[in-house]
């Protein structure tokens, strides 16, 4: 009966880590901006590998850039940074990810086309992203 029990443990316990990482797997961004205006958009996927740095992550997209060297900095090897700067018009098939990508807790995007005090995108679940930049902001879904 120990044997079994310890079995189910190691199973429950194997089925939540392999649940709690980051399932995304390509990143695919696309501007709606009018082609004539002169608009450059970065964008920011943030890959968090610590919970302590999943509480203390900034909560919207001042925080983030008002911040974003010195929690880098602080951060170390606990984040991986994705930084792409999307002229408008542009269509990215797919961004470069880290290879540790499923390692992360959590995974966010910031857009600096973005309201100021927008709060950073969880897109940890979804997969294959799309993030589109449009007048209002940014949209982000997941690609089918």
């Amino acid at each position: 009966m120990k044997f079994i029990n310890s079995v189910f443990a190691v199973i429950t316990i194997l089925l939540f880590v392999s649940n709690s990482r980051a399932e995304v797997s390509s990143l695919h961004i696309s501007s709606r901006l009018d082609p004539n205006a002169i608009i450059i958009t970065q964008v920011d996927v943030v890959f968090v590998y610590t919970q302590k740095l999943v509480d203390e992550f900034p909560a919207t997209k001042t925080d983030w850039y008002s911040s974003q060297r010195q929690f880098i900095a602080e951060a170390g090897t606990d984040i991986d940074l994705v930084s792409i700067f999307i002229p408008q018009g542009f269509d990215s098939e797919t961004a470069s990810l880290p290879t540790r990508r499923n390692e992360a807790l959590k995974v966010f995007v910031f857009a600096q086309h973005d309201d100021s005090t927008a709060p950073p995108i969880d897109i940890t679940e979804l997969g294959n992203v799309l993030v589109e930049i449009d007048a209002f902001g940014i949209l982000v879904n997941s690609r089918t």
